[in-house]
């Protein structure tokens, strides 16, 4: 599309607690044919004249509201996808489990600044999932369940989005360059349909350092839901990928639909929604 071409298309404004003065300030920027009341922190713009450079504007008064706006082209229900794939750490939940693993050993600031790195895309995930596990070596393996006990918290909306997803007969694939110590237990926990992530070797009640077996990387991640939508019977393109990191770029560009919760920005710039501020249900109100 040429910058000087416009396309009519609906406008989607979701915000958080007492949030209506805001959305109608934005919505007013949309000059919508049609205004829809979704819901008291949800509003339909239908009819929008969508140009790069009210994209612009229209991206920078609701990041300054702290509410999120997504262009949305056609009608698309929840019901034409039947997979949702997710990120784990930072996307499904609200920590970087290796982060805190880490923080049982002391050395949090130091793997949390090569895992930013490797979030933001400056670093290859592989290897630095191998340098930080390596500064693992020799800590109790107890101290995995000391975080999941003590400091995993599901994310905002996170439950609501899988009851709303399971409900519409999808399928749910939690796909984690993390660790299968956690995805194990969030599989029944959540009942989740498919879990693949990396399994780290424990030798004697201590960890090793090592990675048993190949890392789930970000090829690893496409291939894993591939493989789940070709066991399925499905394409890709019926498929909802959601994910902030770097390592989650290629299978959000397989999907359907791409979904970047609380992303680094090079995630925001390629996904085809961006959830900055509502919680992981924001999507069912997309596709509502």
């Amino acid at each position: 599309m040429t910058t000087n071409q416009n396309t009519t298309t609906n406008l989607i404004l979701q915000g958080l607690g007492d949030c209506a003065a805001q959305l109608q300030s934005v919505a007013a920027l949309a000059a919508p044919q049609r205004l829809v009341k979704l819901s008291e922190r949800a509003l339909r713009c239908e009819g929008v004249s969508e140009t790069p450079a009210l994209r612009q504007s229209i991206d920078a008064a609701a990041l300054a509201a702290g509410i999120d706006a997504t262009f949305m082209s056609g009608a698309r229900k929840l019901t034409d996808f039947k997979l949702v794939a997710m990120d784990m750490d930072s996307t499904l939940i609200t920590i970087e489990c290796i982060d805190e693993i880490a923080d049982m050993q002391g050395l949090k600031p130091q793997v949390s600044a090569i895992t930013e790195a490797a979030m933001r895309g400056e670093l290859d995930f592989s290897e630095s999932l191998t340098r930080r596990v390596a500064l693992l070596e020799g800590l109790d393996a107890a101290a995995l369940q000391r975080v999941y006990d003590e400091r995993l918290g599901l994310s905002m909306g996170a439950e609501a989005m899988l009851a709303g997803v399971k409900a519409a007969g999808m399928k749910t694939l939690l796909v984690s360059g993390g660790f299968t110590f956690f995805t194990e237990r969030l599989k029944p926990r959540l009942g989740l349909d498919h879990t693949h992530a990396n399994q780290l070797e424990i030798v004697d009640g201590k960890l090793t350092g090592r990675v048993i077996g190949g890392i789930v990387d970000a090829e690893e991640k496409k291939r894993t839901v591939l493989r789940v939508c070709a066991e399925m019977g499905i394409a890709p393109s019926q498929t909802i990928v959601m994910g902030d990191g770097a390592n989650d770029l290629k299978m959000m560009g397989i999907s359907g639909l791409s979904v970047a919760f609380r992303a680094k920005p090079v995630v925001r710039a390629q996904a085809d929604v961006a959830l900055n501020f509502v919680g992981l249900d924001g999507v069912l109100t997309l596709l509502g």
